[in-house]
C-alpha cells in the first residue's frame, strides 16, 4: 500500500501553452529528493481536461520514464464515458504506471448502480491496481460510502481518494472495506485529521509546494503523533487555503513559479493567478519557508 504524501503533480507549460517535459522531469527529480511518497500525472491538477489523448498519455509515459523506478507513479484515466476511460487506463498500464485514478463520471450524473458498473468495468477490462476518486465539488456526482464498500471487493480496485473534506467517511469507508484497503483525503486542509483517524494519506495539492513539510506532517499523523503533525501543519494552514484562493491549478502553479520551478504556462479556460491574490499566495509560502 501507498502511504504518506502523493502529489497531484501539475503539468509545467510554456507560455505558448506546450507542455514543457524539460520542467517536468526537474519537477520530477525534486519531488524525489524532498521526500514525496508517491506522484500522480495528469489528474486534475495536471490539467487533465485540456490535455488531449495523445499529450495524456505522453505526459504518464515521461513521468513514469522519469522516476525509474524510485517511487510510483499513479496515472490519471478517468473519464465521463466509460470506453474513454477503459482506453486511457490500457495505454496507462503499456506506459508502465504502478496504478491508476479514476475520477467519478463528471457531468452526466449517473446512480450509484452506474458508478458501480463503471468501475467494475474499467477493473475487469484493465487488469492495473486501480484507485477510485470521489470528487463531487468538482463532478456534481458522490460515490457514497456503501458504493466504495462494494467496489473494493474487486481485486484490482484497492484504494478510493475521498475528496469530500467530510471526516465521517474515513469510518464509514474503514467500515466497509478489508484492512488492506487504501484511503486517501484530496482535501488538503483536513489531511491531519484524515490521518489521524486511520486514513492513509493525502492526494494533495498543497505538496506540490511544500513536499517535504506535507510529507513529514502525513507520516506523523498516520503514525498517530498529533503533536509533530499539528506542529508542522501549522506552518502549511496558509497554503491549505491560499492555494484554492482561485481554481486549482492556478494559484499552485503561480506559486511554483514564484519558486523558479517552473515558467508561466497555463491553458484556457483557466487564467492566471489575479495580481489582487498574489500576496495572499505568497504570505502563505513565507509561512511554509518555502520562499524567503
Amino acid at each position: 500500500m501507498i502511504q504518506g504524501s502523493i502529489v497531484a503533480l501539475v503539468t509545467p507549460m510554456e507560455a505558448s501553452g506546450a507542455i514543457d517535459f524539460k520542467r517536468l522531469k526537474t519537477l520530477v527529480t525534486f519531488h524525489i529528493e524532498q521526500g514525496t511518497d508517491a506522484l500522480v500525472a495528469v489528474g486534475t491538477t495536471g490539467e487533465s481536461a485540456t490535455l488531449d489523448e495523445g499529450e495524456h498519455c505522453t505526459v504518464i509515459k515521461a513521468v513514469v520514464d522519469y522516476v525509474d523506478g524510485k517511487i510510483p507513479v499513479i496515472a490519471g484515466t478517468g473519464a465521463n464515458s466509460t470506453t474513454e476511460a477503459i482506453n486511457l487506463t490500457q495505454k496507462a498500464k503499456q506506459a508502465g504506471a504502478d496504478a491508476c485514478l479514476i475520477v467519478t463520471p463528471y457531468y452526466n450524473k449517473p446512480t450509484q448502480e452506474g458508478l458501480y458498473l463503471h468501475h467494475k468495468a474499467i477493473a475487469e477490462a484493465v487488469d492495473i491496481p486501480q484507485i477510485l476518486y470521489n470528487v463531487p465539488g468538482r463532478t456534481v456526482c458522490d460515490m457514497l460510502p456503501e458504493t466504495v464498500g462494494r467496489l473494493s471487493h474487486i481485486p484490482n480496485i484497492v484504494g478510493i481518494k475521498e475528496a469530500t473534506g467530510d471526516l465521517s467517511r474515513v469510518k464509514k469507508i474503514r467500515d466497509l472495506v478489508d484492512s488492506d484497503f487504501a484511503i486517501y483525503t484530496g482535501d488538503d486542509a483536513s489531511s491531519r485529521e484524515f490521518c489521524l483517524l486511520g486514513g492513509h494519506g493525502s492526494i494533495t495539492v498543497t505538496g506540490n509546494v511544500a513536499p517535504r513539510l506535507v510529507h513529514d506532517m502525513l507520516m506523523a499523523a498516520i503514525a498517530g503523533d498529533s503533536e509533530t503533525a499539528l506542529a508542522i501543519d501549522n506552518k502549511l494552514t496558509g497554503l491549505h487555503e491560499a492555494l484554492f484562493i482561485q481554481s486549482n491549478p492556478i494559484p499552485v502553479k503561480w506559486a511554483m513559479v514564484e519558486m523558479g520551478l517552473m515558467d508561466k504556462g497555463i491553458r484556457l479556460p483557466l487564467t492566471w493567478l489575479t495580481e489582487e491574490c498574489f500576496d495572499v499566495v505568497r504570505a502563505a509560502m513565507h509561512q511554509a519557508e518555502v520562499i524567503q
